[in-house]
């Protein structure tokens, strides 16, 4: 049986991360980054990758990641013709995963772990560590391993509010050059088409709705959906793939013990626009600085309280206001009174640009501009009081 410190189930950026986060800790932490597939490999995603996501790499030594890929400045956002079409104050990137999740396992494989490839289906906790497959022995077990982690059924843990996505690739429609596009629904809410460029001629492009009650949308309901938002968008696209979110609720309680859970793991995708890149890396590094000094120290079994300790200072805050936002944007005239507001008013526009992709809230100039877009004629609505406090995440 192979013994680590530290065992990762999953090796996408949320493992990757943790990795890093405990090698930066701890150089000499016996480190396993365990996942099913080899590396490069596709996942259905948006591609999108926050300059956020790049300031918390920088932390633990990564950097020059994507300096060969082209930024996006621009962000368009449209429901049922009408929008705003602006500059991000930081320009995005639009990275296929099979690029960026390969180039991450080298960095974490160059700081030091061992990248093995076994597919985790087991999970055994005891008092002197946690035993994968009867495989794999560790001090600390973390689970990277997605929306539908194996690490967290084993833990009992309940799945978070699913939204189902469908995502190809397909060169660039006219109009939508240099540009991330995001055509928001209005049958339904929340739902939304997207077609971001990856300065290669080719689109990221594909529609995501929250699921109810009834039966999930087929393929070609969610194919239809999209060319209903975003005319022309998937003509002869190709690499057609579905997946789910588990999107984020204004509650978050991370398990304490040897076993700790990050990034779609743990439930953390943002509910108003389904971002889950920062979210994955944010906590895979706060993961694996909590696992390194719980280890050190000799105390394996505080790991999963450094780690809620820090998340949710980090984190908490943010999600309280992206749970509110997106119960909001549920309204036709709420989400159209965005867009007017972000139409009047950058600042009210970059302020929702963070809440949607990084760990921004409902800043003062939001309310201000959702009040005068709302009721033109009456007063603007005070600021609201955060929910909770905002300390300095755990170093």
């Amino acid at each position: 049986m192979a013994g680590w410190d530290l065992a990762i189930v999953g090796a996408g950026p949320a493992g990757a991360a943790t990795a890093l986060g405990a090698l930066h800790t701890e150089p000499g932490l016996r480190v396993a980054l365990l996942d099913r597939a080899g590396f490069p490999r596709d996942k259905a995603c948006g591609d999108g990758v926050a300059p956020h996501v790049l300031d918390r790499l920088a932390e633990v030594g990564v950097t020059g990641l994507l300096d060969d890929r082209v930024p996006v400045a621009r962000l368009r956002l449209d429901r049922g013709g009408r929008g705003v079409d602006r500059t991000m104050a930081r320009p995005s990137y639009v990275v296929p995963r099979r690029i960026l999740d390969a180039r991450l396992v080298e960095a974490a494989c160059a700081a030091g772990a061992v990248l093995v490839r076994h597919r985790v289906r087991d999970l055994v906790r005891g008092p002197e560590g946690v035993v994968l497959d009867g495989a794999h022995r560790a001090a600390v077990v973390v689970g990277a391993d997605g929306a539908g982690s194996v690490v967290r059924r084993r833990l009992g843990r309940p799945s978070a509010r699913p939204a189902l996505a469908l995502r190809g690739y397909a060169p660039v429609s006219a109009g939508r050059e240099h540009a991330q596009v995001i055509a928001f629904g209005t049958a339904r809410q929340p739902a939304y088409a997207w077609s971001f460029d990856r300065g290669d001629g080719l689109a990221n492009v594909g529609y995501g709705e929250v699921l109810g009650g009834g039966p999930a949308p087929t393929r070609t309901a969610l194919l239809e959906r999209l060319e209903a938002l975003l005319p022309g968008a998937s003509r002869d696209g190709t690499g057609w793939k579905g997946h789910h979110l588990p999107l984020s609720g204004a509650r978050w309680w991370p398990p304490a013990g040897r076993v700790l859970l990050v990034g779609d793991a743990a439930g953390l995708v943002n509910p108003m626009t389904g971002e889950g890149i920062y979210y994955a890396v944010a906590t895979g590094l706060a993961a694996g600085r909590a696992a390194a000094r719980a280890i050190v120290t000799g105390r394996a079994g505080t790991a999963g309280h450094r780690y809620r300790r820090a998340a949710r200072a980090h984190l908490l805050p943010h999600l309280r206001h992206t749970a509110l936002a997106a119960h909001l944007c549920r309204s036709g005239p709420v989400l159209d009174a965005g867009l007017r507001a972000s139409v009047r008013d950058q600042r009210v526009f970059d302020d929702l640009v963070e809440l949607g992709l990084a760990r921004g809230r409902i800043t003062a100039a939001v309310v201000r501009g959702l009040a005068a877009a709302l009721l033109p004629a009456g007063p603007a609505a005070p600021a609201p009081t955060d929910p909770a406090a905002d300390p300095a995440e755990e170093r």
